[in-house]
Order: C-alpha cells, then sequence, then structure tokens
C-alpha cells in the first residue's frame, strides 16, 4: 500500500509511520515542523530508504496537499495544530491549520482518487456534554476555539463522503499519551509534563483540585484503531467516527500517583516530590470517558494497554530518552 502520513515528524503520526512502515507500506510523510520533529523521522529515513518519503510542506498550501498525495491510496491525516490553551491565545492560526488544512487535504485526496481518508477527530468535541461514557451520537458545545475546529472537520468529511463518495473514517482521540510525546514548550500535554517535572525533583502543577478525569489512552492502542480504519472492508464500518480510548477514567491526582510510583523505580525520591494546585484552565472539560463499543462492534477494537500499563512503557521511554 501507498500511504501518506501527515503530521508524520509529530508524536502520533511518527509513531504511525514506523508501524506502517515495519508492516511493508510504502509512506510519505507530510510535515511543515510546526510541532513535530525531524529526530522522530531520522531512524525511519535510515531504516527504510525505498519505502519512507519525506515531504516538506505545509497543509495550508493547496499545492503541497497535491504534491504529497500524489500517487497515494490512503491518507492519514494526523497535521493538526493541537492544545486548547494554544486556540484560545490564537484562533486565527488553529483555524487556518485545522480547518482550512483539513479541507485542503480532502479536495487534494479526492481529486487524487484516494480510496480511503483516516483522520485525527477529538474528544473535545464532547464539549459541554455531561453524559458518561461518551457516546458518539450525543456530543455538546464545544468549549474552545480547538474544539470548534475538531468537529468541523467531522461535518466535513460527512459531506465529503455524502457529496463526492469518498471513504471517511475519524478517529476521536482521547488524551492520548506514550513514547515520542514532547515534554517541552508551552503547550506540552500533562503526562510528558509531569514526568519531566518529577524527574527533575520539580512539583507539578495541577490546574484545579486533581478531581477532573480523564480517559488516558496510550499509544499503541491508538496506533492500533488507525490500522484498523485501515483494513477493514465493512461497508457499516466506513464513513462513521469513533471514539479511540481505552475506556477507564483517570483523575489527575491519581495520574500523579502512578507516576510517582513507576519513576520511583528507577529514583526513590521521586516518590517525596510535592504536588501543587492552581487555577482550572478555560475551556477544559471537566470529565472524560469514553464508550467504546462501536469500535469494538465494528472495527474489532481491542485495546491492549491499560493506562497503567501504558504508563509504565511510556516512563521507562521517558526515562531512558529524557
Amino acid at each position: 500500500m501507498k500511504i501518506l502520513v501527515t503530521g508524520g515528524a509529530g508524536f502520533i503520526g511518527s509513531n504511525l509511520c514506523e508501524s506502517l512502515l515495519q508492516d511493508g507500506m510504502q509512506v510519505t510523510c507530510l510535515d511543515n515542523f510546526a510541532t513535530g520533529h525531524i529526530e522522530n523521522l531520522l531512524p525511519l529515513m535510515k531504516e527504510y530508504p525505498s519505502r519512507f518519503k519525506l515531504i516538506v510542506g505545509d497543509i495550508r498550501q493547496i499545492d503541497d496537499c497535491r504534491r504529497a498525495v500524489a500517487g497515494v491510496e490512503y491518507v492519514f491525516h494526523e497535521a493538526a495544530l493541537g492544545s486548547v490553551p494554544r486556540s484560545i491565545k490564537d484562533p486565527i492560526t488553529t483555524n487556518e491549520t485545522n480547518i482550512d488544512g483539513f479541507l485542503n487535504m480532502l479536495v487534494a485526496s479526492r481529486d487524487e482518487g484516494v480510496k480511503r481518508f483516516i483522520y485525527a477527530a477529538s474528544s473535545s468535541t464532547y464539549g459541554d456534554s455531561t453524559t458518561l461514557p461518551k457516546v458518539e451520537s450525543v456530543i455538546g458545545k464545544p468549549l474552545s476555539p480547538y474544539a470548534i475546529t475538531k468537529y468541523v472537520n467531522e461535518l466535513y468529511a460527512d459531506v465529503f463522503a455524502r457529496t463526492y463518495g469518498m471513504e471517511t473514517i475519524g478517529l476521536r482521540y482521547f488524551n492520548v499519551f506514550g513514547r515520542r510525546q514532547d515534554p517541552n514548550g508551552a503547550y506540552a500535554a500533562v503526562i510528558p509534563l509531569f514526568v519531566k517535572k518529577l524527574m527533575r525533583h520539580e512539583s507539578p502543577v495541577i490546574n484545579g483540585d486533581g478531581e477532573y478525569s480523564r480517559d488516558f489512552t496510550y499509544i499503541d492502542n491508538v496506533i492500533q484503531m488507525n490500522k484498523l480504519a485501515l483494513s477493514t472492508v465493512k461497508p457499516e464500518a466506513v464513513n462513521q467516527v469513533y471514539n479511540t480510548a481505552y475506556g477507564e477514567r483517570t483523575t489527575l491526582n491519581q495520574l500523579v500517583e502512578y507516576l510517582k510510583e513507576y519513576l520511583s523505580r528507577y529514583d526513590s525520591e521521586i516518590s517525596q516530590v510535592s504536588v501543587k494546585y492552581g487555577p482550572t484552565r478555560v475551556g477544559d472539560i471537566p470529565h472524560s470517558l469514553a464508550d467504546i463499543s462501536k469500535a469494538r462492534n465494528l472495527l474489532g477494537y481491542n485495546p491492549r494497554y491499560s493506562v497503567a500499563e501504558g504508563l509504565k512503557e511510556a516512563v521507562k521511554w521517558y526515562w531512558e530518552n529524557l
């Protein structure tokens, strides 16, 4: 198969590229390195020189999108500007990347005759809905510019499926974590940020009282879902949106305790590091828990890694690589 991964230099994208290459696929990566890192790709470029191709380009430029999809059969669209706080600070750039860029990729894929367009959706789409667990058919009002952009992606994908006969599958990611997730920068995700702090014997700062909860999802579960979305031949499984999660809720207080326990195996003093609490972040959803039965039933999804098992793997990677 000839596959394009946009945002392939990023955390999820680079793991996806690696897994597809291991399966014998021919993979092209499109990235502008706004948030991704060339270091994530160098081992792939070295190990798979004949099957891995890097295109430095921007999804906001339609010509870059057309260049990237040339000869491609399947697209994994991972490129986006993540982070709720970043979108609140700079909604224009978030919109340009996540909506204009998404539409460019859809148009380029349509014109190239791509067989299936699989894209990164987001649990932020559930917005102010208080329903737990989160079921794909029940959403609320978005709470941030980022959430709006990811919901618009779903609407555009649905329209392209209905209007142009494209095959699309959206994966609503729930707080993905694991190897290669960047702990640096103003908008680092909570797990790598906490790990970096704890490894330095610095107090991690929890927004709020620590009782907000998330469905933290290990990267290998997410890769499994993407590959199931690629391989499914069920007509009823296509042109759908799926929760991509483990299906278990963990509070931020519980998360820190997990991290302290697993990091203490490498440095016993970490167990004594205290936690600080700050104000609740604007745009944050209080609780998030996915119902993954739709993915189980239609795609055969069976996540291998629990939160605890995934955190052990992630902590080991950070300890060896930070």
